[in-house]
């Protein structure tokens, strides 16, 4: 083989390549908006002749970054405007973070404003979701806070 000829193979290599990585690109991308639309809506489903409809409800991302105890997010997010005391699936931040234990987050939320005595549709507050999680530290700082 010339030095044109390995030249040649490789641009046809390349190109190919680059045709396969793009194709993969666009299958993928449109995998994943045929899955984000199930998600963001309702279904109905049948079982043995009987129909039932399943809701897909989403939490903030706010409260998202509670129960997973990023600190730093949540942090990002009261400096960029996120309000301590709005609800999400009906509970309040501190809610959330008291239901995980989160008591880092609940002391900042508490510090920015947090209403400690909010209740939820069900008359709880976030003391209430502490004690029903056995989150112990949590139910010490609201103690102390109340």
């Amino acid at each position: 083989m010339n030095r044109s000829e390995v030249l040649l193979s490789i641009i046809n290599n390349l190109t190919l390549n680059s045709f396969i990585m793009k194709k993969t690109f666009l299958f993928a991308f449109a995998a994943m908006l045929i899955s984000s639309a199930a998600f963001a809506t309702d279904t109905t489903t049948s079982i043995d002749n009987q129909s039932y409809e399943v809701t897909t409800v989403k939490t903030s991302p706010f409260c998202m970054a509670i129960v997973k105890g990023d600190v730093d997010t949540v942090k990002k997010m009261i400096e960029l405007g996120s309000d301590v005391n709005q609800k999400s699936l009906g509970m309040t931040p501190l809610m959330y973070a008291a239901r995980y234990n989160r008591v880092e987050i609940m002391k900042l939320l508490i510090d920015e404003g947090a209403n400690v005595k909010t209740r939820d549709k069900k008359g709880y507050t976030a003391m209430k979701f502490a004690e029903l999680s056995n989150a112990q530290e949590a139910v010490a700082l609201l103690k102390e806070v109340s």
